[in-house]
């Protein structure tokens, strides 16, 4: 049985934290049960059984995606269409709260987040089908259509060709993403009321205490300041960066796995992960230098990526370990293509479908691209390394997401204290001078390339490389760099705000 049905019987697990939704909908579990996560959730896999390779021709009949939702024989794009995008937000909703839940289950009722990888691994498929639906609906003259970005989120928005009304085939991702925001800032919001009213009573409660004991003759000088009020410590409000403060090294650290990822897009519940780049690095070793003593930039001028990964040799950076994996998308995903990534990296994603290899010499060569998402032994390999020492990444939390919602056995090592993870963002952000702030970058420009150019890692003409290795090791010989001046100067994790130890963000038993 494929291991995204056998996710299914941990259902009951999951429904005994978790009965409501992102949206603050009740969860049918009952019907998430009826969904087969490993052959597709849609219904409008009939319709597209031969638009593939017919441009556009529809032939009714059997689809192992049909969830019995809309009948092969009566479905038409428009339908199958509409009904594939209200699944998406039915499951995505689902999926927007699980990690909180799986991360605050401190009782271990649900022993794994397996059920929320299907999840992912089915709504990734689902998300293509819609783009191909959207692609034969154009074919067929009912819509045209083009992307638009809407605050943070970029939503396909259909145009119709005729007098059809669309309301119910557009993307409303961008709405739904917005009320999502506000109902997470409601929640936290009331957590950090109820968090007061404890603390309050707590201080009220001592109050009294004091009050009775001095009434008594029995109080102390000390425990008089605290009937007082004067020695009562009062609750010291969170800043919005403490949360980013977490991921900063201590002065202890060492040896680290510097990682990098590139994915199809952003979301880790609809996108894919195509390129896994990563190196290891002594972070206490003495940092190498170049001919004038100062640090040595990995890219000079030409910033010819291919030239410093020609023969391996990495130079005074210390790197070793080096791995660059790739990693293909499903049929759909590959059909659809996607031009901005190849602009960004170079990479062709219509090039990395199962299909992409269609003699033994290409497979022999290059080696069958398989999905990340859809391959064990490289999750497992990965994992390996990521709970062998500290990892780091620039603006982590994205690869982090991304580990939660592919890799198995992830979120349970993370839940356990056995992954910690380092980010250079917020080193850039909290503990280089040059990260000046301006309108443009209110909290200073923490990019990659702008980081490592003040850090020495690149030179003033070179660039961020948007490919998993390269960037990895940009970004590790920054931040050593970056290190050893705040160790020189008494600053970051040798200064009165540093931590000692190897410092990061990781969790911690609660029993």
């Amino acid at each position: 049985m494929p291991w995204q049905r056998e996710a299914l019987g941990d259902i009951v697990q999951w429904a005994s934290q978790m009965t409501r939704d992102a949206d603050g909908k009740v969860i049918d579990w009952d019907w998430i049960g009826g969904l087969d996560l490993a052959g597709g959730i849609g219904v409008g896999s009939a319709l597209l059984a031969e638009a593939v390779n017919d441009s556009g021709t529809i032939r009714a009949g059997e689809s192992s995606g049909n969830n019995g939702t809309i009948p092969p024989t009566e479905a038409d794009t428009h339908r199958a269409l509409a009904e594939d995008l209200r699944i998406r937000t039915r499951v995505e909703a689902v999926l927007e709260l699980c990690t909180q839940v799986f991360m605050c289950d401190f009782d271990r009722a649900i022993h794994s987040y397996r059920l929320p990888r299907a999840l992912a691994y089915a709504n990734r498929r689902l998300n293509d089908e819609i783009g191909m639906l959207v692609r034969l609906g154009e074919r067929e003259g009912r819509w045209t259509a083009h992307s638009e970005r809407r605050g943070f989120t970029t939503v396909t928005v259909l145009d119709p060709a005729g007098e059809t009304e669309l309301d119910d085939v557009q993307d409303r991702s961008d709405v739904v993403a917005e009320q999502r925001k506000r109902n997470r800032r409601h929640d936290r919001d009331r957590q950090r009321r109820s968090q007061r009213a404890w603390e309050r009573g707590s201080v009220q409660h001592v109050t009294a205490a004091s009050h009775s004991e001095e009434t008594a003759g029995t109080l102390t000088g000390a425990t008089t300041g605290a009937a007082s009020g004067s020695g009562v410590p009062k609750p010291q409000p969170k800043s919005d960066d403490a949360w980013r403060r977490q991921y900063l090294p201590g002065r202890d650290v060492g040896t680290v796995l510097g990682i990098d990822i590139e994915t199809t897009g952003v979301s880790q519940f609809r996108d894919y992960v195509i390129d896994i780049g990563f190196e290891t690095m002594d972070m206490a070793s003495p940092v190498g230098s170049g001919p004038d003593g100062e640090p040595a930039a990995i890219y000079g001028a030409s910033g010819h990526a291919a030239d410093d990964f020609a023969d391996g040799d990495y130079g005074p950076s210390d790197a070793y370990d080096q791995r660059r994996n790739m990693f293909g998308v499903p049929a759909g995903a590959a059909w659809l293509g996607n031009p901005f990534i190849r602009r960004l990296t170079g990479l062709d994603v219509s090039a990395m479908g199962p299909a992409a290899w269609t003699t033994a010499d290409d497979r022999r060569r290059t080696g069958v691209l398989k999905p990340f998402d859809d391959y064990p032994a490289a999750q497992r390999g990965l994992l390996d390394r990521l709970t062998a020492m500290p990892y780091v990444a620039h603006n982590a939390t994205f690869e982090h997401k991304y580990f939660l919602a592919n890799i198995e056995g992830y979120a349970e090592a993370y839940r356990d204290g056995r992954v910690t993870i380092l980010d250079t963002l917020p080193m850039s952000r909290f503990w280089d001078p040059g990260a000046v702030r301006s309108d443009e970058h209110p909290y200073g420009d923490n990019t990659l390339q702008a980081y490592a150019r003040r850090q020495g890692a690149l030179g003033a003409a070179a660039g961020e490389q948007h490919r998993g290795l390269e960037d990895a090791h940009i970004m590790l010989v920054a931040m050593k760099n970056q290190l050893a001046w705040l160790r020189d100067h008494g600053q970051g994790p040798w200064g009165p705000d540093g931590q000692a130890g190897v410092g990061g963000k990781h969790t911690r038993r609660g029993w």
